[in-house]
């Protein structure tokens, strides 16, 4: 056997092995984190057949946006989410993208604004920048409490 054949002979064996990884890779997973999923609330909880029928999901309870002072969750409905009381007043939801429009960094919510920890980027309750380096504002999105749920629609 000469060096080309055995250099073929091993690519083939190659893509042999990780095929069972990509078909992996491209099947659907639907599972969901339980409702009693870790403190940072990445895994939203299951909504209501009639808080779907408009659009809006739930995120978390209002026990949980009360205690940790915001909800957050990194795959929302395929975004990145982050929903806090208005600052101005408690009984506004605001829920905006949490990805920075700088560059894309998660931004958090200190307790009247978001910051961006990469490049220290800050955003006003409503999304707007307060100050650069990012210039557009993130996008907003509709929420609301019904019953003891967030519900945020994206």
């Amino acid at each position: 056997m000469n060096r080309r054949d055995f250099v073929n002979w091993m690519g083939v064996g190659a893509l042999a092995t990780s095929l069972p990884v990509a078909l992996a890779a491209c099947g659907s997973d639907t599972a969901e984190a339980p409702a009693d999923a870790p403190a940072d609330n990445t895994a939203a909880a299951p909504a209501d057949d009639a808080a779907a029928a408009d659009g809006f999901e739930s995120i978390g309870t209002v026990a949980e946006l009360d205690e940790a002072g915001a909800l957050a969750s990194s795959n929302f409905q395929g975004t990145q989410v982050v929903v806090t009381r208005s600052p101005d007043n408690p009984d506004t939801l605001i829920a905006v993208d949490s990805l920075c429009t700088h560059q894309g960094c998660t931004v958090d919510w200190d307790g009247s604004a978001f910051a961006c920890p990469c490049h220290a980027s800050m955003f006003n309750p409503d999304g707007t920048v307060a100050s650069g380096p990012a210039s557009a504002p993130l996008p907003v999105y509709e929420a609301k409490i019904e019953g003891d749920q967030v519900l945020v629609k994206v």
